[in-house]
């Protein structure tokens, strides 16, 4: 019932606040009552993401290989891998910053009118001769051929300047 939903909030929530002893309850707690390790790991996976983020890129590492260890090896054995992957992410540092730009693009394009801006010609492949001589990747830096970053707008012009990462304000 509902308490399934409360449950994993709070173990989210104790995760998030780098709280490594409620986190272990809360795990303890779903998996004594019978929930679905998988389900569980399924989370972590997501939290990995989602709170961890850039600040320590590992941990999605850390949730998978933990979902892969449940889905081998199960309960009761598995408990133990969860508890550790919880643990190591209510110690790990939080980022946000991905989660938070992704949705900035995402509601760029749900705020956007109209037609989507193109593809820019310069980051269009050109598989036939008509495309080449249409302008596809025509002045396209290819970077690995650099030593330094190439100056190259990789945004549609309407975008130009955008910058997903910074705090929008509401």
């Amino acid at each position: 019932g509902e308490e399934h939903y409360n449950c994993i909030s709070a173990l989210h929530k104790s995760m998030r606040g780098s709280d490594e002893n409620a986190s272990l309850y809360w795990l303890a707690r779903m998996l004594e009552g019978g929930e679905d390790p998988l389900y569980v790991a399924r989370r972590l996976v997501r939290f990995a993401s989602e709170d961890i983020g850039l600040a320590d890129p590992l941990a999605l590492t850390q949730a998978v290989a933990a979902y892969q260890g449940c889905h081998f090896i199960g309960m009761p054995e598995c408990e133990v891998i969860l508890a550790q992957c919880v643990v190591y992410f209510a110690r790990a540092p939080k980022s946000i910053e991905v989660y938070r730009a992704y949705s900035n693009v995402k509601e760029c394009l749900r705020m956007h009118t109209g037609p989507l801006p193109p593809v820019p010609l310069h980051l269009r492949n050109a598989p036939t001769r008509l495309m080449k001589n249409l302008g596809y990747g025509k002045g396209y830096k290819y970077n690995p051929m650099y030593k330094e970053p190439v100056e190259q707008d990789y945004l549609p012009e309407e975008l130009k300047g955008t910058d997903f990462f910074e705090e929008r304000k509401t």
